[in-house]
């Protein structure tokens, strides 16, 4: 099923924002100091890439039903954890004292190798705090929250090209053998829907050149950001309908 004309024309603008974003950033960076970071970090330091999902999110949510003082992003959007005292998330929905749902937006552009490894390990921590933060009773009463995770990497020959998986002592498992960057991150998101360590994620491809005009690729047919937003939707609607 296709995505609404309306949504679509929305996730593009995201798209723009993301690239427009980061080329305004790597240009500003510095400019009051006089100091630049190197590479593709002038964009990453300054933050607000993804801002244009969170929005999306957000408004699609209350647009639906949703009330807007559920909703949380930028402010008040820490959450307890088992191994660390708190993690601030990207967007939270809490109603009434009660954890509704949690997302968190990533995205990757350049040095793909070092920033896969920790974008895997953030991915999955911050999974594993949670769920041990809620068997103890973090959220009580809250019922089992919602999570979510939404990935946009940069579509590029360093991205999609096949990589070498290093093994001195034992082989990897067969789905990474010869797997792309990309690759590898629908392995993982898929990996972690089917183990509930998230209830659903989202995973966009997009390249540095057509991206600026909203132009993106869903290479999983599990990941696409319709069925993210069903999923969600499902149950931010259906908890606030309860409480009504």
């Amino acid at each position: 099923m296709a995505l609404h004309p309306k949504l679509e024309k929305r996730l593009r603008r995201a798209i723009q924002h993301f690239w427009t974003t980061r080329k305004t950033q790597a240009r500003k960076q510095g400019s009051k100091t006089g100091s630049r970071d190197a590479g593709a970090r002038t964009a990453v330091t300054g933050g607000r890439q993804m801002d244009g999902f969170i929005a999306l999110v957000r408004d699609f949510l209350c647009e639906n039903g949703l009330p807007k003082a559920h909703v949380y992003c930028e402010k008040r959007v820490e959450l307890p954890g088992w191994y660390r005292p708190e993690k601030k998330w990207d967007l939270l929905i809490v109603a009434d004292g009660q954890f509704l749902a949690g997302i968190e937006f990533k995205s990757q552009v350049g040095s793909f190798g070092n920033n896969y490894n920790n974008r895997t390990e953030e991915a999955i921590g911050s999974a594993t705090d949670i769920w041990a933060a809620y068997r103890e009773g973090a959220f009580k009463p809250s019922a089992r929250p919602w999570l979510g995770y939404m990935m946009l990497l940069e579509e590029a020959p360093d991205s999609t090209r096949p990589v070498r998986a290093q093994e001195p002592h034992f082989k990897v498992f067969p789905e990474f053998q010869d797997s792309s960057y990309a690759k590898r991150y629908e392995i993982l998101l898929t990996k972690l829907v089917r183990e509930r360590f998230y209830d659903s994620a989202c995973f966009l491809l997009s390249d540095a050149q057509k991206g600026p005009k909203g132009n993106y690729r869903e290479p999983a047919a599990e990941l696409t950001f319709e069925n993210f937003m069903a999923s969600l939707l499902a149950r931010a609607i259906s908890a606030a309908k309860t409480k009504k």
